[in-house]
């Protein structure tokens, strides 16, 4: 697991942020779906580096921690430490941003929201084409806008991978005037270090990570209710075969 490089940890420190929620768009886009897999293992420790390379300069997570990722994902202490606690001395801490939320607010406004449980609020679908939906906009202070948040301050912190594109819209008049307009997909304007194949895999394993700590205890969860439905089909065919004892000599 490699650290994150310098480029993507300044523009991550310096102007990474949401847009308020009133700004939330993505109702009228359509979302690909995310086809994210939360029992892969290899999945979700390459999102738990992506996220700490590339997300966690501005993001929390202040609802999970490190041991309970390791104890998940199998990865020793050894193995949180070096790679993934780039910002925590022990284990048993939660995910801190390492851009202070005191002075994030101060400086921007407003802290960048804790990913604990983005995914579960806002669904991994969205998520996934959130990260993929960046477009190149002259008019956006960072230089970018994104087509499933209109609007948005957080800058593209992954053009390294992905590259910049422009979003094609057309723009219909309608019958009685107002004018609808329509995505019409994405045009590379410069590569970046991944193509679009190995890219969606790297949003997907980081989407896959958000979902895991929204919910850490979501695969023991679906275990126990396995042994649970079991235990119920046993008592219910005992307790048929019980009361047919009881009632066989009733007329």
């Amino acid at each position: 697991m490699t650290k994150c490089k310098k480029i993507a940890s300044l523009m991550t420190l310096s102007a990474c942020l949401f847009a308020s929620q009133a700004m939330a768009a993505g109702g009228s886009v359509h979302l690909e779906p995310a086809e994210i897999d939360p029992d892969n293992v290899s999945s979700l420790q390459r999102g738990a580096r992506n996220f700490m390379n590339y997300c966690s300069g501005c993001h929390s997570a202040q609802y999970v921690r490190f041991n309970t990722i390791g104890k998940s994902l199998g990865l020793s202490e050894e193995q949180l430490v070096d790679n993934l606690m780039f910002n925590a001395d022990k284990t048993f801490e939660t995910i801190k941003s390492s851009m202070p939320p005191a002075d994030a607010a101060r400086w921007y406004g407003k802290a960048p929201p804790d990913m604990s449980l983005m995914a579960r609020a806002k669904g991994t679908d969205y998520v996934y084409n959130f990260l993929k939906g960046f477009y190149v906009s002259p008019e956006s202070p960072t230089g970018v806008d994104n087509l499933v948040l209109a609007g948005t301050s957080m800058p593209h912190v992954l053009w390294e991978l992905q590259g910049f594109q422009a979003a094609n819209f057309e723009h219909h008049e309608n019958e009685d005037g107002s004018v609808t307009t329509t995505f019409e997909g994405f045009e590379q304007l410069s590569p970046g270090s991944m193509d679009a194949e190995d890219y969606d895999d790297f949003v997907r394993d980081t989407v896959n990570f958000l979902a895991y700590i929204a919910e850490p205890i979501r695969s023991d969860r679906r275990k126990l209710g396995v042994w649970v439905i079991m235990f119920l089909i046993f008592f219910f065919i005992l307790s048929v075969q019980l009361k047919k004892q009881i009632w066989k000599d009733v007329k």
